[in-house]
């Protein structure tokens, strides 16, 4: 059987995985401060040692994005880490003692460990999909990693009236600071979850009776053709690939943005608002009527 293509969205930018890194999070409460030229614009926090990252995993595990592990630790405080960490969710990266050095900062007593923290926290996805009633309005956001994307995402996301946000926890970006700046403010005023599979989750809303619209440059239905009266969660695909293909084939329709330009796509955080203004807009008619 011939695969579907997975969907594509332009990319605002790219950054290495060390970069992105260091402008997402900076250290919080201890010695280290950046140097002028160095300092990340609009960075998270991180927690580093082995008793604060442990008392995090026990008292806001959901705040946590990823624990980043020396890869040569194995004493028993790692061990109750792990156990912590799997028992919350929470993802454990190993990286060598360089990378963890320039995470949390020279000088750092990091005791080879380091969590990467949430600039808010995550709402449970099953509270969000509660929630839902016949003109629901729900975003999923498949594998988006540009922070400033998924904060302007948030921004229309809230601007429109959405009732959630639903974000993955792997290959992603989460709720740095630089996502709440970028945001506007606006996760504060939106729910956002984090799930381990979307398309799980996907199938969680459909038994809700709730309308799943993937926004695909290469659908055959232009996203004003669909009716957007009824309870609806649209998905968004990352800024490179677009939607995972599975995430794509379990949608119950796609729908496109014509272009009339040259180029080809819009990027994933101007089709959000198109496509869930225009939600509203039908929605608003029909009150209207």
């Amino acid at each position: 059987m011939k695969k579907r293509p997975r969907m594509r969205w332009e990319e605002k930018d790219k950054k290495s995985p060390d970069k992105k890194i260091r402008d997402n999070f900076k250290q919080t409460g201890v010695s280290r401060r950046f140097e002028p030229d160095e300092q990340p614009a609009g960075s998270g926090s991180i927690v580093y040692g082995s008793v604060p990252v442990a008392e995090r995993l026990r008292s806001r595990p959901q705040s946590i994005l990823r624990i980043l592990l020396l890869e040569t630790t194995s004493d028993h405080r790692v061990k109750d880490i792990l156990e912590l960490a799997r028992r919350n969710g929470v993802i454990v990266e190993r990286k060598n003692r360089r990378k963890l050095d320039e995470v949390s900062g020279p000088n750092s007593n990091h005791q080879g460990i380091v969590a990467l923290v949430s600039a808010k926290d995550y709402v449970d996805a099953d509270e969000i999909i509660e929630s839902a009633g016949e003109d629901s309005l729900f975003v999923i956001i498949d594998g988006v990693e540009d922070p400033r994307n998924l904060g302007a995402i948030i921004r229309s996301a809230e601007c429109a009236g959405a009732d959630g946000v639903f974000i993955p926890e792997r290959r992603a970006a989460g709720l740095t600071e630089t996502v709440a700046k970028s945001s506007a403010g606006a996760v504060e005023h939106i729910p956002v979850a984090r799930v381990q599979n979307l398309n799980r989750l996907i199938d969680e809303l459909k038994e809700k009776n709730i309308w799943v619209v993937g926004a695909a440059g290469e659908a055959d239905t232009a996203y004003t053709d669909w009716d957007w009266n009824r309870p609806t969660a649209l998905v968004l695909g990352s800024e490179g690939d677009g939607l995972h293909r599975l995430v794509a084939k379990n949608c119950d329709v796609l729908v496109r943005i014509p272009m009339y330009g040259k180029i080809g796509s819009l990027n994933v955080s101007v089709a959000a608002g198109v496509i869930l203004f225009e939600a509203q807009r039908q929605r608003a008619n029909i009150k209207g009527s």
